[in-house]
């Protein structure tokens, strides 16, 4: 079971309302500042569950916790009918449909304000289900992958990409020091929101991962469960699938 870390220590919200209302106030930088936090790498772990995704030839595709989008643009590049996005934030969403336009894919990307853990969508409605970067944000972990696992048809695919922990000298080290002390100092200084760069390295250093995560998927009834580290473990691709 994952901590329950929220961005604002002080504020009587619930996490679900603090993550929407820290999302909201950084959305306008936030793609810029990711690149600088991972020096880019995002990218090509974003390509690779693209790959795993593509392999499965799905007709629908939900991104969840979309943001402004990223990876749901990405999808584009398969051959399926119809993309959703989903996300909490309007901010983060109409910085994506901005994005979407601009790549004139609005006819196949549909962005909608949606909560993951009470997902608006019929029993298995999607071929694959993608969430980058946004289960750690989820305010009851097992809720929301039950709902994910509702809306995925048999077979389907569901891959997740989450930062993780390294567990190797010396890469635990230096990554335990960057996301403490170098990350919220960028966050600060490129963002509106001074705690939201703190949070987003809080939580990530206290969620499940590798195997912990690999477990709580199967006690949701996926298989299939694969963890598959990226760049010396600072994160990890998973897939799954329903029976």
């Amino acid at each position: 079971m994952s901590q329950t870390v929220k961005p604002y220590k002080n504020s009587e919200l619930g996490k679900k309302e603090q993550v929407t209302q820290m999302f909201d106030t950084i959305s306008g930088n936030y793609d810029g500042l990711n690149r600088i936090i991972s020096f880019g790498i995002d990218i090509k772990w974003r390509k690779k569950v693209l790959k795993l995704v593509t392999a499965k030839n799905p007709k629908t595709i939900l991104d969840i916790a979309t943001g402004t989008g990223d990876l749901a643009i990405l999808m584009s590049e398969t051959n399926a009918e119809k993309i959703v996005g989903l996300d909490l934030s309007v901010g983060m969403l109409e910085v994506g449909k901005t994005k979407i336009a601009a790549k004139k894919l609005s006819n196949k990307i549909e962005m909608v304000v949606g909560d993951s853990e009470n997902l608006p969508f019929n029993d298995n409605s999607f071929d694959a289900i993608t969430v980058a970067f946004g289960i750690r944000n989820f305010e009851t972990l097992d809720k929301g992958l039950a709902e994910i696992y509702r809306v995925l048809k048999p077979n389907g695919i569901f891959v997740i990409l989450e930062t993780s922990n390294p567990t190797k000298t010396p890469y635990k080290q230096g990554y335990t020091f960057y996301t403490k002390n170098i990350l919220p100092i960028i966050g600060k200084l490129f963002s509106k929101d001074n705690v939201a760069y703190g949070y987003l390295s809080e939580s990530a250093s206290v969620f499940p991962f590798g195997e912990a995560l690999n477990n709580i998927l199967k006690k949701i009834g996926f298989i299939d469960v694969v963890a598959i580290p990226q760049t010396f473990g600072v994160a990890t691709i998973y897939s799954a699938t329903k029976k």
